[in-house]
């Protein structure tokens, strides 16, 4: 039986907000992808935006739950939708995980997917009768 080499990671805190470090490399690819008009509406701020984002997905808290300090929930999930559509998250996800494989902090050996892979309560059939 083959045994997986491991390394000792450093554990680092949950993000729940994007600290100064990670913004300076994810701003960019946000201003490049989404600049700022020169006339017309002022842009949401980015940052902000996106600490939102990172917040429901974190707390699982309804869209319309979000707290103010991340600005209007409409605005945080129109950002979202703009954002997965146009592939700023997989751009950022990509150059995070290029950082981390430089660094030695992805092991793309092992993967996991999280699933249920058991019949229904009662094997899809009814309890009982149904009422009519």
């Amino acid at each position: 039986m083959a045994t997986v080499e491991t390394t000792r990671a450093r554990v680092l805190p949950t993000i729940w907000v994007i600290p100064d470090e990670l913004w300076e490399r994810i701003g960019p690819l946000l201003e490049d992808r989404h600049p700022r008009a020169v006339t017309g509406r002022p842009r949401a701020d980015l940052r902000r935006v996106l600490d939102g984002i990172i917040y429901r997905m974190r707390s699982g808290v309804q869209r319309n739950q979000l707290p103010a300090v991340f600005g209007a929930d409409l605005t945080v999930h129109g950002w979202f939708q703009r954002f997965a559509a146009d592939g700023v998250l997989l751009e950022i996800w990509a150059a995070l995980a290029g950082e981390c494989q430089e660094l030695g902090g992805v092991c793309w050996e092992w993967q996991s997917a999280d699933g249920v892979m058991g019949n229904s309560r009662f094997d899809g059939r009814q309890a009982r009768p149904e009422s009519h």
